[in-house]
């Protein structure tokens, strides 16, 4: 569930919760009104950057934070995958800090897109997938530990606002996993205008986490400038295991970016 102007992304129609979806370094890296750039290597600082950049200082439901099994695990916001096991077509491309995919739509409508609905607040609701891009290593912490790398599936309301994140925690084992086995070669971020034209059933990944039927869930934001907020985010309990040497793979196209972990005030983890 990545990141940057907002409304461009929006625009664009490629939105995700980490960065936008044009994925390019000089967006993540640009300079802001102030005349210095942000990094995730220094994250902790990012609100003395820009007035524009306030949330990510005094926010009250900044992400990523840790995650832990005294928890729990949700009971509640049950996903329900409407239009999901079908081949997407979209641009495979590295968004300058590894692996990721925009999808591809008519411009300003986001129904033709995989969608899964859960409920808020009393309320159904069904969000679209943009794409999807991966960080590495992880941006959350389970039990104090944290995984070599973390996918988000990004999804967004009708009128392109993200709204949701799926996020899939990676980790080397024993066997291929089937989605990334499906990926077009890697590009690595020395290459952010490479792209290919690709097709990836998302389901896939769904069903190599047990279709979410453990999750935690919470109230989060985006995990760059500028940390908007009002974006739910759902962690797999079970892992995505890869096997080692497409855990290699990855990790050589891939470049630090994970967020600095957020203490937890308003998240209201698993409600």
């Amino acid at each position: 569930m990545l990141l940057t102007t907002l409304a461009a992304s929006l625009l664009s129609a490629s939105a995700l919760a980490c960065a936008d979806h044009n994925y390019h370094r000089q967006m993540k890296r640009a300079e802001n009104s102030t005349g210095m750039a942000w990094s995730y290597e220094a994250s902790y600082d990012w609100g003395r950057l820009s007035e524009d950049y306030v949330l990510c200082q005094d926010g009250t439901q900044q992400a990523p934070i840790p995650l832990r099994l005294d928890q729990g695990l949700s009971l509640s916001h049950i996903l329900h995958f409407d239009r999901y096991n079908f081949n997407q077509s979209g641009v495979f491309r590295n968004w300058g800090y590894g692996p990721a995919m925009t999808f591809s739509h008519p411009e300003g409508n986001y129904t033709s897109l995989p969608s899964f609905t859960f409920e808020d607040s009393g309320v159904n609701e069904t969000v679209y997938m943009t794409g999807w891009h991966i960080h590495a290593p992880g941006d959350h912490t389970v039990q104090g530990a944290r995984s070599k790398a973390e996918m988000h599936f990004v999804h967004v309301n009708t009128k392109g606002a993200p709204r949701a994140v799926l996020a899939f925690r990676i980790d080397p084992g024993n066997a291929d996993s089937t989605f990334f086995t499906n990926l077009p070669p890697m590009i690595s971020y020395r290459d952010i205008n490479k792209t290919m034209d690709s097709q990836i059933n998302p389901q896939v990944a769904i069903n190599e986490v047990a279709r979410f039927n453990e999750f935690w869930t919470y109230r989060g934001s985006l995990t760059s400038p500028p940390c908007t907020e009002g974006i739910r985010f759902f962690m797999a309990r079970q892992i995505l295991f890869t096997g080692v040497q497409q855990m290699r793979n990855l990790l050589r196209v891939s470049h630090y970016s994970a967020r600095a972990e957020q203490q937890v005030w308003q998240h209201q983890i698993n409600v």
